[in-house]
């Protein structure tokens, strides 16, 4: 009898901690659903101040630890620092803010921040009239009592986390800690977190009108499926395999042959075809973004995004990335119409050369969602819908009607982009493949929704797509009376973090270059490995304003 109570109270007690445990992560997740960690991303308000930071460490263990602080005095960032890999730790940073003008004498206001193991006093020299604060994680602060109009300028106005040890900043008035934070079991590289905090306020973020150059000429670089993660990120099909002896880290390989290809083309607009994020690695989309951005901002590049039916499967959805991505300088990425289906259903005016008002090419970015919303009457992949083709026809109507374009006395070129490819492109007996290779089956949707006809109609040249990483070719459709009517692209796949495979298949991007003096559109492919120099399948597309055969 004796055995048997103390059998029960043992299976009482296991259930208990059971039921606890789940009650307390179930707690956590719900306390940071995905749309909470976008929508909580620091709020960088003018006048706001960081007063005190400090982190909040709770283990699943311990029902009595808890990641949440006053929430009257602290305002937590919400982002787990273990991204939510820790079965039993969690951790969270809080940061006490105050309006300026609230500020009282007891106050004090963080002028400086570091993250070390040791004071990262150096020298008598170094540590000034304040001394150096510690808090937990390794983090200290160097806080001032005397609150000056000029600390204004020094004073610490917001902080977040980033995350990996290839992390960047892209956000101008930014910096990036150089050491990860201090914190006990962090689960390799990928997971390491980075302070970042913004001095002053915030930058002020221009969106760069675009021109034809002096020359006539127009560049875009299109860059498909990056697919980047949080930290390195693992290699997919590396060619060759034995590379660098082996050794292949993913996004640095990435980002290293998009870098060289910036600096080789000088493009004037970069156009990022969807699949930017890894979605299945990437546990703060936000560090993702970054490095891509980095790369454009550094540069000086203007730059539009459209989303694949990768990018949302990370930490953050279609809404947050966008939102995100608009703040960041050279982005000209939108939103588009809040009655369109999708998000990212816009276009970019290209205006002549000089101080000309007048378009001279207009680009469209359209949503193409991600996965089927009729699985069972149309397998794989989501379509364009109705709403967003009429959209496009009435804009492109009223595009066409306005003073800006019929003020141009030129040939107007028009051209599209997106990420899941149209129907037509798998209609491989009614097309003719003219250049590049075609190793998988377009994985287009099952419904077609008509835009390719709409392209048509409204006498857009040329549309390009991603999605399928190794196909690269470009298609000429050609109407019933056998006259070309549109050329289909793809841009192949860029980043490391896809699939690549199918026999030797070297990532690589696609050029459009638009000279408007001639009104012809030339393309051509640059790749990561082997004749990296070259321009690949160069291609003359369309002449005169008019779609030809290659």
């Amino acid at each position: 009898m004796t055995r048997r109570i103390v059998r029960t109270s043992v299976q009482l007690g296991i259930l208990t901690l059971i039921i606890l445990f789940l009650v307390y992560v179930l707690d956590n997740r719900f306390n940071v659903l995905p749309d909470a960690i976008h929508n909580a991303l620091p709020a960088h308000h003018p006048g706001l101040v960081i007063t005190d930071i400090t982190v909040a460490t709770c283990s699943t263990l311990n029902i009595l630890s808890s990641c949440k602080l006053d929430p009257g005095k602290w305002h937590r960032i919400e982002k787990d620092l273990y991204l939510s890999h820790g079965w039993l730790t969690h951790a969270f940073l809080h940061i006490e803010r105050k309006r300026e003008s609230e500020l009282t004498e007891k106050d004090r206001v963080i002028l400086d921040v570091r993250v070390a193991s040791l004071d990262p006093v150096t020298s008598e020299k170094d540590q000034g009239a304040e001394r150096w604060e510690s808090r937990p994680a390794g983090i200290w602060l160097k806080r001032t009592s005397k609150h000056r109009e000029s600390d204004s300028i020094n004073a610490v106005t917001a902080v977040d986390v980033l995350f990996g040890s290839d992390a960047v900043e892209a956000r101008p008035g930014w910096m990036l800690a150089s050491q990860a934070l201090v914190l006990p079991n962090v689960g390799g590289e990928n997971q390491e977190a980075y302070l970042s905090v913004r001095r002053g306020p915030p930058a002020n973020v221009e969106r760069p009108t675009l021109h034809v150059n002096k020359d006539g000429r127009f560049k875009v670089l299109q860059v498909a499926d990056l697919h980047l993660s949080t930290g390195p990120g693992i290699c997919r099909d590396p060619e060759p395999a034995l590379h660098n002896g082996g050794k292949c880290d993913a996004d640095p390989r990435t980002l290293a042959f998009v870098s060289s290809v910036l600096d080789s083309e000088r493009p004037d607009l970069v156009v990022l075809s969807g699949d930017q994020v890894n979605g299945e690695t990437a546990a703060d989309a936000q560090s993702a973004v970054f490095k891509f951005a980095h790369l454009l901002v550094d540069r000086k590049i203007p730059f539009a995004t459209i989303f694949g039916n990768h990018d949302d499967e990370g930490s953050l959805s279609r809404e947050a990335l966008m939102r995100l991505t608009h703040s960041l300088p050279y982005s000209l990425s939108e939103f588009g119409p809040t009655t369109v289906d999708g998000i990212g259903n816009y276009y970019i005016e290209v205006l002549a050369r000089g101080t000309s008002s007048h378009s001279a090419l207009t680009l469209y970015l359209l949503d193409t969602h991600g996965y089927s919303p009729d699985e069972r009457q149309f397998r794989g992949y989501d379509w364009l819908k109705k709403s967003q083709i009429d959209w496009f026809k009435t804009t492109s109507l009223e595009l066409k009607n306005s003073a800006s374009h019929q003020g141009y006395t030129h040939h107007h070129m028009d051209m599209a982009f997106i990420h899941i490819p149209l129907p037509e492109y798998r209609l491989v007996d009614d097309i003719v493949l003219s250049t590049g290779n075609q190793p998988e089956n377009p994985t287009a949707p099952g419904f077609n929704s008509g835009f390719k006809d709409a392209l048509v109609e409204e006498g857009v040249l040329a549309v390009s797509c991603g999605h399928d990483h190794v196909n690269d070719y470009c298609s000429l459709s050609k109407s019933a009376d056998d006259k070309p009517e549109l050329w289909m692209c793809y841009a192949g796949g860029s980043g490391f973090g896809g699939y690549g495979g199918y026999g030797g298949y070297h990532r690589r991007v696609r050029v459009f270059e638009f000279d408007m003096n001639e009104a012809r559109i030339v393309t051509w492919k640059r790749v990561e490995y082997g004749e990296t120099e070259k321009q690949l399948d160069k291609t003359i597309i369309v002449e005169s304003g008019r779609v030809v055969a290659a």
